[in-house]
């Protein structure tokens, strides 16, 4: 068990953090949107490249976040009975639904590799005013998609072993310091 742990361990760490670090960039955009009303309001003169910036930085924040939301167990769970299954039986449901998230995780790995790629050869511009390169953000998605592929890989491996012995549960922490200790055996 001694690489599986270190292999959790190792990916739910770097999820967690480049997701501290991209978090940072809600400074920077608050930043860019603060001094374009300043400049707008007070000096009456609007810039043409903040509001698109700030765009493209949320763009990369908010798919770079994907990652670390799972390492911290964030997404969405309906969770009418599943908290009052042993974990266990919690397990042996993630295995299964991990079926849907491999369909979904590798389409959107295969398109936005497709998607990035495209860009990255025609050097791709937002045709705006301002007119940046987007390919620079579109390079962001198939790494941010990989991320989330190995946080549910990672997890997939923990789930397979908690299935087979529930005394992994304990054994195969994440590292992670969420607050929820409180895991039914």
């Amino acid at each position: 068990m001694s690489f599986l742990q270190k292999l959790i361990n190792g990916v739910t760490r770097l999820n967690d953090f480049l997701g501290r670090w991209i978090a940072l960039l809600v400074f920077v955009m608050s930043a860019l949107l603060l001094f374009e009303v300043i400049c707008r309001y007070l000096f009456d003169s609007p810039t043409v490249w903040t509001t698109e910036l700030t765009q493209f930085l949320f763009g990369i924040y908010s798919i770079m976040a994907g990652g670390y939301v799972m390492a911290h167990r964030g997404h969405v769970n309906v969770d009418l009975l599943y908290s009052h299954i042993p974990v266990r039986g919690q397990a042996i449901i993630d295995i299964f639904t991990s079926v849907v998230f491999y369909i979904f995780i590798l389409a959107f790995l295969y398109f936005a590799t497709s998607m990035a790629w495209e860009s990255i050869q025609s050097m791709e511009t937002s045709y705006s005013a301002w007119n940046p390169p987007v390919w620079p953000v579109k390079a962001f998605m198939p790494i941010a998609v990989f991320l989330v592929f190995l946080q549910g890989t990672v997890k997939l491996l923990r789930d397979i072993a908690v299935a087979i012995n529930p005394a992994n549960a304990e054994v195969l922490k994440d590292g992670l310091d969420d607050g929820d200790d409180e895991e039914r055996v």
